[in-house]
């Protein structure tokens, strides 16, 4: 598979590091470096780390050729349709596709297996092809997520694309652009009781992968 986004926008002079989880700004830009919380009704909450992986783009550009990336249909109403996005699982005892994402579960389980109360230990990987690429609203629901507190973080290679939240059963809605190497982490009763989406974004005409590393018995 070609690596098909504008090398001059991604960080491929750059040898993969992860930068620091430390220092939480409650609210606000925050300083370089700094977690970002932003509190949500209902007890929900987010996590901002702009830039986590630096290097991004060597990383994205090995993941495009070596992850086995398929195609799904599913049932919606009366037929069955492709789903928007290429996908890829890793269950508990599957080894990743890359050293990095194997450093960055290890950086995140430290950071937050105390507020947590368990380790991440599975990663989904989705490759959004270009801008008509999307998932609908939707919370990470099925498995323990439907009645516990639980976290999903995000971890986004490639072109830019926002993340949507509102909350579960309407309501206005927040964006969060995600660019090379941003992390963004969902806790609390964020899937339960708000839905998250990356909306079409027909302009957009290069690739990005999202990385969701989640606890077992989470999807």
């Amino acid at each position: 598979m070609g690596v098909l986004v504008q090398e001059s926008l991604l960080d491929l002079d750059e040898q993969p590091a992860l930068g620091t989880l430390d220092g939480v700004a409650a609210e606000g830009p925050g300083q370089s470096g700094e977690v970002r919380r932003t509190p949500l009704a209902r007890g929900a909450w987010v996590d901002v780390r702009p830039g986590w992986l630096a290097g991004s783009g060597e990383v994205f550009a090995r993941l495009m050729e070596t992850v086995p990336w398929r195609a799904e249909r599913r049932h919606m109403y009366d037929k069955v349709v492709d789903v928007p996005r290429l996908l890829c699982f890793y269950a508990e005892d599957a080894p990743l596709p890359d050293p990095m994402l194997t450093a960055a579960r290890q950086a995140l389980n430290s950071h937050y297996r105390d507020e947590l109360g368990e380790e991440f230990r599975t990663a989904g990987l989705c490759l959004y092809r270009d801008g008509r690429d999307s998932v609908a609203w939707h919370g990470d629901r099925f498995g323990r997520g439907r009645d516990h507190d639980t976290m999903v973080a995000i971890l986004s290679l490639g072109t830019p694309r926002a993340l949507a939240l509102r909350p579960r059963g309407g309501g206005p809605s927040m964006r969060f652009e995600l660019g090379h190497g941003d992390l963004l982490v969902m806790g609390g009763s964020c899937q339960r009781t708000w839905d998250h989406a990356i909306p079409k974004a027909p302009k957009i005409t290069s690739p990005r992968i999202s990385v969701q590393f989640r606890p077992l018995g989470v999807r």
